[in-house]
């Protein structure tokens, strides 16, 4: 019995997206964009299958990190299943140290290919539809909206699985 499960690590901050904005015909909207450098990554995992998805809101990326990300995998992996983790070719996904967790196998992907990885789509939904046009006041205020907006978009029922399902990730078939 196998789950898989695609991974992925995305920085919201202060340095966000200008998007395009509804407008009176003849008008120029003004977005606002931010100068300061304070950020947070969020450590984004969606299993298409089950319609789940877990994250950490976390300052720094690393392999600790990593670990903390997979410990919440390996948790909510069913006792008897294995859960099969796609991820990109970042040093903290390719290291032994994180290789501690019998339900889990990570398979990374082809270097340089990050449309074979779904995660970056619910990347650009988060960013088009929670983050592009605003500013945030200090770390607590981007923690807190990466936590509400990641809550928001993935506690709808079927989204991940309209959004990241593959055929070619489909072992249920």
């Amino acid at each position: 019995m196998i789950d898989v499960w695609f991974e992925d690590e995305a920085r919201i901050g202060q340095q966000g997206t200008v998007s395009r904005l509804w407008a009176p015909k003849g008008t120029r909207p003004r977005a606002l964009r931010q100068v300061q450098y304070e950020y947070a990554y969020i450590f984004g995992s969606v299993c298409p299958a089950r319609d789940e998805a877990i994250a950490l809101i976390i300052q720094e990326v690393g392999t600790e990190a990593m670990i903390q990300h997979l410990k919440q995998i390996s948790d909510c992996t069913a006792p008897g299943r294995i859960a099969v983790v796609v991820v990109d070719r970042a040093a903290w996904h390719t290291t032994k140290k994180i290789n501690i967790f019998k339900n889990i196998v990570l398979v990374p992907l082809p270097p340089a290919s990050p449309e074979l990885n779904p995660t970056e789509q619910l990347w650009q939904q988060l960013r088009d539809n929670y983050f592009s046009n605003r500013t945030f006041s200090n770390y607590d205020d981007i923690e807190l909206s990466c936590c509400e907006a990641w809550n928001d978009y993935t506690n709808r029922q079927g989204v991940i699985s309209s959004l990241c399902s593959r055929t070619w990730a489909n072992l249920n078939s």
